[in-house]
């Protein structure tokens, strides 16, 4: 197979592309979402007799009154030397500090020293290690009793109080969804992208078929919404928010269970609820809440092979990190005071 540079692809042929695609985060429709922000998108891959066979998407981004960049390649296939080297070369061309790189790829004995002899160190993760699966090909009856007595219980409760499901891509409806997730992280004290973030990935994800979005309702009011990607098989829950009026109606819990329906009306295999904490997370845990909830679906934790960061600029890359520790204490801090 020979290294190639994506560019200029015609429509007809972004489902080829996507199909070899690992994520959400590494389709061509995320691609253009990041384009919409500003960012650039290189594409590369492998290509044999003419056919893509791997595909890696990686986005620069630019650095505050600097002429450098940091490139991000999240949810990739798993890498060669060969690849590497092409990464390299493009981050050259970029002037990126340092590309971060994250596999789509589990945890797996010597996969580690084989990522590390490629020349990559280990890495800040943006995206978490763990996540939480839920298998989508059993019977809604095999999936809904291996869930924990209290959820089960409160899917009930939710559902003998009327809340209702629905799908509804409205663009009153995802105004609606922001409002909420604002409120959501407001109230939790985590950082948010802004809602113009939100809007752009909207435009551009709905259309193609991978964004959609779930909404419980109460007596009119909205009390919960999910916003979930499909993609080559796969429910994903990137985003969820609700309210805290009639909280005792456990309206997250019923849409959650929904959510599972749906994924298999899809034809999904599985359900990624996008990230999770370690076995056994300690409970005073900023994420220990999300954690919880998730946890009583009953899924299998996954663990990832991390963060892994290809350095091309030594010395502007520990400046760097030392500045990006700062921000981001700056961010959260902001975030707890909104």
């Amino acid at each position: 197979m020979k290294t190639v540079e994506i560019s200029g692809i015609e429509k007809e042929k972004v489902k080829d592309f996507n199909q070899r695609a690992s994520h959400p985060l590494q389709s061509w429709e995320w691609g253009e979402f990041r384009k919409l922000q500003g960012h650039k998108v290189v594409r590369t891959g492998k290509e044999k007799d003419g056919q893509l066979k791997e595909i890696y998407q990686i986005t620069f981004h630019s650095i505050p009154l600097l002429p450098q960049t940091v490139g991000y390649l999240p949810k990739s296939s798993l890498l060669d030397n060969e690849i590497v080297e092409k990464l390299r070369q493009i981050g050259k061309e970029n002037k990126a500090i340092f590309i971060k790189i994250e596999p789509n790829i589990e945890m797996q004995s010597g996969k580690e020293t084989e990522l590390q002899k490629l020349g990559l160190i280990k890495g800040k993760p943006l995206f978490t290690k763990f996540t939480s699966v839920i298998d989508l090909t059993r019977p809604e009856e095999e999936i809904f009793s291996s869930f924990k007595q209290k959820t089960r219980y409160n899917i009930r409760l939710a559902e003998k109080h009327g809340i209702k499901i629905q799908e509804d891509n409205s663009n009153e409806a995802f105004e609606n969804y922001l409002n909420l997730l604002f409120e959501t992280t407001s109230r939790q004290g985590f950082y948010a992208h802004n809602k113009e973030y939100h809007r752009k990935q909207w435009q551009i994800l709905k259309p193609a078929g991978i964004s959609h979005l779930l909404t419980a309702t109460y007596q009119g009011i909205t009390l919960a919404s999910f916003l979930l990607f499909s993609f080559n098989g796969v429910l994903y829950y990137p985003y969820g928010a609700s309210t805290r009026e009639h909280k005792e109606l456990m309206a997250p819990t019923l849409l959650m269970w929904e959510a599972i329906k749906f994924g298999k009306k899809l034809g999904c295999k599985s359900f990624d609820l996008w990230g999770d904490l370690e076995p056994n997370p300690a409970p005073n845990h900023p994420y220990f809440g999300f954690h919880r909830f998730k946890d009583g679906f009953s899924p299998k934790l996954l663990e990832f092979m991390g963060s892994y960061d290809l350095v091309i600029n030594p010395t502007l890359y520990q400046i760097y990190k030392i500045i990006d520790n700062i921000r981001w204490r700056i961010l959260r801090l902001r975030a707890k005071l909104t």
